[in-house]
């Protein structure tokens, strides 16, 4: 073989090989980069789902509120 082909083949062999590193080193990055937002979309789903628990407790507290209120008022009432 010439020394032209040879030495093309072997830069076309180098070529391929960086090619596939840097799609594989491009795909662990965007494998660990998924894993990092997924954990932040589960942090904040868990803070969403505590803020509705808390929001319907405070409206269940509400209604007790009112309620007692209101017994209060008959109480004060019947008790003029």
């Amino acid at each position: 073989m010439d020394g032209e082909i040879v030495t093309a083949l072997i830069g076309l062999a180098g070529s391929a090989l960086g090619s596939v590193l840097g799609v594989m080193a491009s795909a662990r990055l965007t494998h660990y980069r998924l894993g990092q937002l997924e954990q932040k979309v589960d942090k904040h789903n868990r803070v969403i789902e505590r803020t509705f628990k808390l929001e319907e407790r405070a409206s269940v507290i509400e209604e007790d509120v009112k309620a007692a209120a209101q017994r209060l008022a008959a109480l004060e009432r019947a008790r003029t």
